[in-house]
């Protein structure tokens, strides 16, 4: 199998819990009653991604990065390529800026709530965030002038919890789009760390949304609107209220919102000086420079054992290590398309996922199976937009796991390693 880097591998089993590297307290044969065997893995064909990201770091397409491929809850492949930054090499305990990566971590969390029986996914968000109560969607009569032209109508309906779980709440961000709506949220630098959750939330519930909740998928702020709504309905921080429920029990010990022990901040993966920006006027955030806010959707930084660790709670239906975050069931709505035909949404222009997918409660879902995109149905995924990137294939029992910080890189990464990875499994 692969020839791991001894160091490497160790630091990974470590983290991930025993030298079984994250295997669960279900046997095999249980866990194969749950997923089939799927496909097995072609060693020389899978040896290809090593070809692949020496290649791209010897082409500077990339300082480094973090790779793992992990099957029947261990890892077929593991190894780290390049550079953390420009002094040191990269280590599998690297610390990586996460970007949306944040997202799926805190719809899980949202869902757990929605089992205590504290949240209803058609619960109104005014429920929670009064000053939502009063929104409006912004519209643009298209008379030239931006001020003159720019009218607000009520809502058709209110916004829900599950609009906020699957991006068609109307919120968006501020860093695309040209209509009036959007460019208030980039005139009013949103993305700013001096205020908390909740002063944050009431800021954004005074702009207007993008369009009436229910009708479009639109990328934007709703999953750290999310994170306010866990603050209100548990009464702890956000960070606090995943670290009772997810850090702490699933030994995710390097995911935070920002880095407390400067000891740690050497261990923070940098990109080349020139791929530092993650948006038209955004630049890579120093995790080191301590604020209020909790962004839910773009705030955490964390390491590739932390989160494999909890793509592996997902592959096997809300469990890890005999301990259960979600039921199976919770998992299978979660990881399902909830905007196809019949939905009534449709889908943004610019951030959509693709033709091939579908949109979940925090994932992108498979919805179609395609050559130029191998995959099978049923496959989720999400990504960072600092470089870092995974899908789950439960039909394989695997995940794969990319962390890099590479702004320009991210998309190519994606497609090229994906086809790496299939290309590996046999028919």
């Amino acid at each position: 199998m692969k020839r791991w880097r001894n160091s490497a591998l160790a630091i990974l089993l470590l983290v991930l819990g025993s030298a079984s590297a994250a295997v669960t307290s279900i046997s095999r044969a249980q866990a194969e009653k749950v997923h089939p065997a799927g496909r097995e893995f072609s060693v020389d064909r899978l040896l290809a991604l090593d070809d692949y990201f020496l290649g791209m770091v010897a082409e500077r397409k990339i300082p480094g990065a973090v790779v793992l491929v992990q099957q029947h809850g261990k890892p077929v492949y593991f190894d780290v390529f390049g550079n953390r930054d420009s002094g040191h090499p990269m280590t599998a305990d690297s610390i990586f800026r996460l970007y949306s990566m944040s997202k799926p971590i805190t719809s899980v969390a949202v869902m757990m709530l929605v089992e205590d029986g504290k949240l209803k996914l058609d619960d109104p968000l005014s429920k929670y965030i009064p000053a939502f109560g009063d929104s409006k969607v912004g519209i643009d009569n298209k008379t030239g002038d931006e001020h003159a032209s720019f009218g607000l109508v009520p809502l058709q309906r209110p916004i829900t919890i599950a609009d906020l779980l699957k991006h068609t709440s109307g919120i968006t961000y501020g860093f695309y789009g040209d209509d009036p709506a959007r460019k208030r949220y980039a005139q009013l630098d949103v993305f700013g760390r001096d205020w908390d959750n909740a002063s944050w939330a009431e800021r954004i519930a005074k702009l207007p949304l993008a369009e009436q909740p229910g009708t479009l998928w639109n990328y934007g702020h709703s999953t750290d609107v999310l994170g306010r709504v866990i603050e209100v309905v548990s009464g702890q921080s956000l960070y606090h209220f995943l670290k009772d429920r997810l850090f702490d029990p699933l030994r995710m010990t390097d995911t935070s919102f920002y880095i407390t022990d400067l000891q740690h901040r050497e261990r923070v993966a940098e990109p080349f000086a020139s791929d530092r920006m993650v948006g038209p006027v955004v630049g890579m955030h120093d995790p080191a420079d301590i604020g209020r806010w909790e962004a839910g959707g773009s705030g955490f930084v964390g390491t590739s054992a932390d989160y494999a660790r909890f793509l592996q709670m997902l592959l096997n239906g809300g469990t890890l290590d005999g301990r259960r975050y979600l039921t199976a069931a919770s998992v299978k709505l979660m990881t399902r398309d909830h905007i196809g035909p019949g939905s009534g949404i449709a889908r943004d222009y610019y951030y959509f996922p693709g033709a091939a997918s579908g949109f979940g409660y925090g994932f992108a879902v498979r919805t179609k199976e395609m050559a130029e995109e191998p995959g099978p149905l049923g496959e989720y995924r999400w990504d960072g937009v600092g470089g870092t990137f995974f899908w789950v294939d439960p039909a394989d029992d695997m995940f794969v796991l990319v962390m890099t910080q590479a702004p320009s890189q991210r998309w190519r990464m994606e497609v090229d390693v994906r086809k790496i990875v299939y290309d590996a499994l046999g028919n």
